[in-house]
């Protein structure tokens, strides 16, 4: 092997080292003090490496670090920006800024997409493998800047340049239109169900309590202000899950199966099918001279029962329809409400 060949390995992962440094200097805006917490911050589970010792080492135990302080140092920015707002609001505005969508799009907005270190080929697939580094991310900036690097980082890089924390915290996000727009796509009967009412001793503020049942399978509760904000975040949750528990899914459907066959079953009696003879004159004349002319009985007019009656009331041409007719997804939606509120 030539010098010249030794010298370039020797000088390789010192410039690597280097780029390194310039590239965490443009995500975070500062230069790292130990690159070895960054180092494991970019390093999926995927690329299997091990130290010395045998133990993975991955940016996992990192994650698990940031996303605690993100908890932490947003609920912190969130409180001090919005004075005099409700636990509620602070809450919700919290949850928007560290969603996993949310930090994933940062990631790449920031490029630090790009400097994920995995086996795959691409990452540009997996949003949830970004929004990990960049809570791995934060769990590094404060093993080598402490708590007020955190801060720093969230305040001057992240909040003041790539999110608009007003815009974010009043964005509402309809989370019960969401799920009534999905048991009215699959036909699943779906109500809030009112659990308490109560009144808060110190503010006097009424409190509601809501959970979510489809085809009387109990979900989520939510909790809150407001019957719209108890029904929100109960909606929330059982959106949650229905992603997360496909035994819940099941569940709800094998209720729905149970209640359809019912509703396909007789709901009154066969009529009967014997003719009463009422026209036939059983009494004998005890007089048969003095028999007076029997009168006719005048045809009696057909009677629609009441049950009839209703259905033909209700019966218009425009349930008759060779195909399906198209709804809007606005009419999706208000066809669920009104249908999960009846009975309110």
């Amino acid at each position: 092997m030539r010098l010249r060949d030794i010298i370039d390995r020797i000088k390789l992962p010192f410039r690597k080292e280097k780029e390194l440094f310039s590239s965490l200097y443009n995500v975070m805006g500062f230069y790292p003090q130990d690159i070895s917490f960054y180092k494991q911050a970019l390093m999926h589970k995927s690329v299997g490496r091990r130290n010395e010792k045998g133990k993975p080492l991955n940016n996992e135990r990192l994650e698990f670090l940031g996303d605690a302080l993100l908890d932490a140092v947003v609920g912190h920015i969130v409180y001090d920006h919005f004075p005099g707002k409700r636990e509620g609001f602070l809450t919700n505005t919290r949850s928007k800024l560290v969603s996993r969508d949310t930090l994933g799009k940062l990631a790449e907005e920031m490029g630090l997409k790009r400097l994920i270190l995995s086996a795959g080929h691409s990452n540009s697939h997996n949003s949830y493998m970004a929004g990990n580094a960049f809570e791995a991310l934060v769990g590094a900036i404060y093993l080598d800047q402490g708590y007020d690097g955190v801060m720093r980082f969230m305040k001057k890089r992240i909040l003041a340049r790539l999110i608009n924390i007003d815009k974010v915290a009043y964005k509402e996000v309809n989370f019960k239109s969401k799920l009534l727009e999905w048991s009215q796509k699959n036909r699943v009967r779906m109500e809030f169900r009112m659990q308490k009412q109560e009144t808060e001793k110190d503010s006097g503020s009424p409190v509601f309590k809501f959970q979510v049942f489809m085809e009387g399978v109990a979900g989520e509760s939510g909790q809150g202000y407001s019957k719209k904000e108890a029904q929100q975040q109960a909606s929330e949750a059982t959106l949650k899950r229905l992603k997360r528990e496909p035994q819940f899914i099941d569940a709800i459907f094998t209720a729905k199966s149970e209640r359809t066959k019912m509703e396909e079953m007789p709901t009154m009696s066969v009529p009967d099918t014997e003719v009463q003879q009422d026209f036939i004159n059983t009494q004998e004349p005890s007089q048969p001279e003095a028999v007076e002319e029997v009168k006719k009985p005048k045809p009696r007019k057909a009677t629609l029962s009441e049950e009839a009656q209703s259905e033909m009331e209700e019966f218009d041409l425009s349930d008759i329809s060779a195909t399906p007719q198209e709804k809007t997804r606005e009419q999706i939606i208000a066809e669920a409400e009104a249908a999960a509120f009846e009975n309110q």
